[in-house]
């Protein structure tokens, strides 16, 4: 957004909170004359941030109610484990109200939802206690549907309680199954077994604990938290990355955006009630523990010994403050794997995130038969002294290694943007410059006016020779402009999964604060608003929204089968286009056809690859089929046949392949003088070396012209 437009957005803010106080505010002080006024001015603000800076404002009428309504029922019982049909139906007679509640600054809706919801929630406590009072049946054949896209809304309350009973049970079963195991594994201990009764006992009383425990949580809810996600549904159907936040939650993101955070180093994401893994930072105590995987869904957290604290159905926020802790204390995550070996406790000593290891690092890549070499260097984000407080650039890093490759005689370097989710966009531009002469690198359009044409500032050729950049799903924002740059000039070869993320957005924190005056800020804080404020396209005049980069050449990957990036999201922002700018291609472009009949020959004929185009199948099935035996034999059988299919895929990661990895002579000296260092470069070149996408990589680059 430029100058004049916020500047706009702040005066009509403040005409329109000066005129909806003027009258009342000092003359009715009472707690909820207080509340009320600072409910109806945060929804008067979101209104007017949105409809003055948003990229695509949307008219808010019925079709905006509907969807609104879909996602805070989605939000609120996305598990279908509170309300009954009935429930439904009494929430739905507002469906196509919630607008008009919006306009008029209203939380009738609301608050009647959370009145129903703290009423289900009360029930379900009565009734875990009742279910839980005697062991269960596990001799009875019957099953359990984890899948609520497979479930409907239970249709009174006695199929609300045998749901009820079924997870429960469930989760009894999954626990006792881990006790007996335990138990075979413990036999040569002098400790006297458990009996089974002493184990299901056991188990039972610690569901009950963790239940508990997730109600009280539940219960202990403010109104401010129901409040957020109730206005996140509504900002929700403007895009995915237009959000409230409310102060402690946007403090939390910027904690989150230093890079200093204490904690597991561990990105998360809320999907109906789950919280998963989306991102493993790298140099994070999760990423060195090793065994904590996107994809993985968090059950529980526990403290060290203590009893772990069940998380599904918690707010993001609240599970994520679970999960960080001072460094050096322990945190114990209970998981179900993606890869569906089951549940498991990865155990993680909280940390600092080390920082080195989320830089730029730079290798030499051999043939071990012909002595052939070519450069790799792997960028886990575009980071940026933003602060300019001598902190490091992506970009200026990138220079420095892609000179320190060059003086090894390097001709050709292999980019890897795998799981970049992005960052600084001048330092992208800047990184792209190093391999061009010169010429625009993308465009960035706001709502009103031309697009901006983000160009390299050097017009200096750093590096001619060959290039490659690796992506995947998880690539994101700048290492999607990056790609499309490098694609738009025909500069080098884009490989990787079938298309990159696809987020092409910018975003813009505005805190409403900012909009009070005189004795309105008394009302403060009342939080920030993240809006999406413009859109990137690349030079050809294509947008990098929805559709991301697509690869030049194209290698199977573990989750090809599965939604994932920007497209999984509801109501993302389209793709579109724009006049493309004027630029002159590289004067020797990569002959794609050859490298990729090539590539698809070796990829065929590739036992690695065979096994993830499998695995792929594998955890699509696992994906859409969530339905488990709660009959103890049956119960045994599948997870047992679930670790021996597991197994047959460990070797995706742990074979070796023919590539040396050597370290660059500017390194060698001061990793050889640093243990931690030596440590942590062992780690990444055996990484490397097991590699099969940057095994490919490196075979495609040698036969680039």
């Amino acid at each position: 957004m430029n100058q004049i437009s916020f500047k706009r957005l702040l005066t009509l803010g403040l005409v329109v909170v000066s005129a909806f106080l003027l009258f009342n505010f000092v003359t009715n002080t009472s707690a909820e004359a207080y509340k009320l006024q600072k409910d109806r001015t945060l929804l008067s603000l979101i209104q007017q941030t949105i409809h003055e800076g948003h990229y695509e404002p949307r008219a808010i009428d019925d079709d905006f109610s509907e969807k609104a309504f879909e996602l805070y029922l989605r939000r609120l019982d996305g598990q279908k484990r509170f309300f009954t049909q009935s429930d439904v139906e009494i929430l739905k007679t507002h469906k196509r109200s919630l607008d008009d509640e919006f306009t008029a600054l209203k939380f009738d809706f609301f608050d009647l939802s959370v009145s129903l919801m703290e009423d289900r929630i009360n029930l379900v406590s009565e009734w875990i206690d009742d279910i839980l009072k005697e062991p269960f049946d596990f001799d009875k054949e019957e099953w359990i549907e984890l899948n609520p896209d497979n479930l409907e809304f239970a249709k009174d309350e006695e199929e609300l309680k045998d749901r009820w009973r079924r997870v429960l049970k469930y989760q009894v079963l999954t626990r006792l199954y881990n006790s007996m195991e335990n138990e075979d594994e413990d036999s040569d201990s002098d400790e006297p077994a458990k009996t089974y009764e002493e184990l299901e006992k056991e188990a039972r009383e610690g569901v009950k604990t963790s239940q508990k425990n997730l109600i009280r949580r539940l219960g202990q809810m403010e109104r401010s938290d129901w409040q957020a996600m109730y206005i996140n549904s509504l900002t929700g159907v403007f895009c995915p990355h237009t959000a409230y936040f409310p102060p402690e939650d946007k403090e939390d993101f910027d904690i989150s955006m230093s890079g200093q955070l204490e904690g597991i180093g561990a990105q998360l994401q809320d999907r109906d009630g789950e919280i998963r893994v989306t991102n493993i930072v790298p140099g994070s105590a999760s990423s060195r523990q090793g065994e904590l995987e996107v994809g993985d869904v968090i059950l529980k957290v526990g403290q060290g010994s203590e009893e772990p604290v069940e998380i599904t159905g918690m707010r993001l926020d609240r599970a994520v403050r679970l999960i960080r802790g001072p460094k050096g204390t322990e945190v114990r995550l209970t998981v179900r794997k993606v890869d569906g070996g089951g549940q498991t406790v990865i155990p993680i000593i909280r940390d600092i995130v080390v920082l080195e290891e989320s830089y730029a690092r730079s290798f030499i890549l051999e043939d071990p038969a012909s002595k052939e070499k070519y450069g790799y260097i792997k960028l886990p984000s575009f980071y940026a002294d933003f602060q300019g407080r001598g902190g490091r650039n992506s970009s200026d890093d990138i220079e420095s290694a892609v000179k320190n490759l060059k003086s090894e005689n390097m001709d050709g370097i292999i980019l890897d943007l795998r799981n970049n989710g992005g960052g600084s966009l001048q330092d992208v531009v800047d990184i792209v410059g190093l391999f061009i002469e010169s010429g625009p690198i993308v465009q960035v359009k706001s709502r009103m006016g031309p697009a901006q044409i983000l160009a390299d500032r050097s017009n200096e050729l750093l590096f001619d020779g060959k290039l490659l950049v690796l992506v995947n799903q998880f690539s994101a924002s700048a290492s999607e402009i990056l790609a499309a740059a490098i694609q738009d000039y025909e500069r080098g070869v884009i490989v990787g999964s079938e298309g990159t993320f696809g987020k092409g957005t910018v975003q813009r924190f505005f805190n409403l604060d900012r909009f009070l005056s005189g004795n309105n800020r008394a009302l403060a804080p009342l939080g920030s608003i993240k809006l999406t404020t413009q859109k990137f396209y690349r030079i050809n005049g294509g947008a990098t929204q929805l559709i991301g980069a697509v690869p030049d050449i194209i290698l199977p990957d573990n989750f090809m089968l599965i939604e994932t990036g920007e497209s999984e999201h509801d109501y993302p922002l389209s793709w579109s286009e724009i006049d493309p700018v004027q630029y002159n291609k590289w004067k020797n472009p990569p002959h794609l056809d050859d490298l990729r009949a090539s590539s698809t020959k070796r990829v065929q004929e590739n036992e690695l690859f065979g096994l993830i185009k499998d695995n792929a199948q594998r955890l699509h099935r696992q994906n859409e089929e969530r339905r488990f035996p709660l009959k103890y034999d049956s119960y045994v059988e599948h997870r047992k046949a679930q670790k021996e299919e597991s197994e047959r895929f460990d070797a995706i990661n742990k074979t070796e392949l023919e590539i040396n990895v050597l370290n660059l002579s500017v390194d060698k000296a001061d990793i050889k003088d640093d243990e931690s260092k030596k440590d942590r470069n062992e780690s990444w070149i055996e990484e490397i070396v097991k590699d099969p996408y940057v095994f490919e990589s490196f075979q495609i680059i040698k036969e680039m012209n």
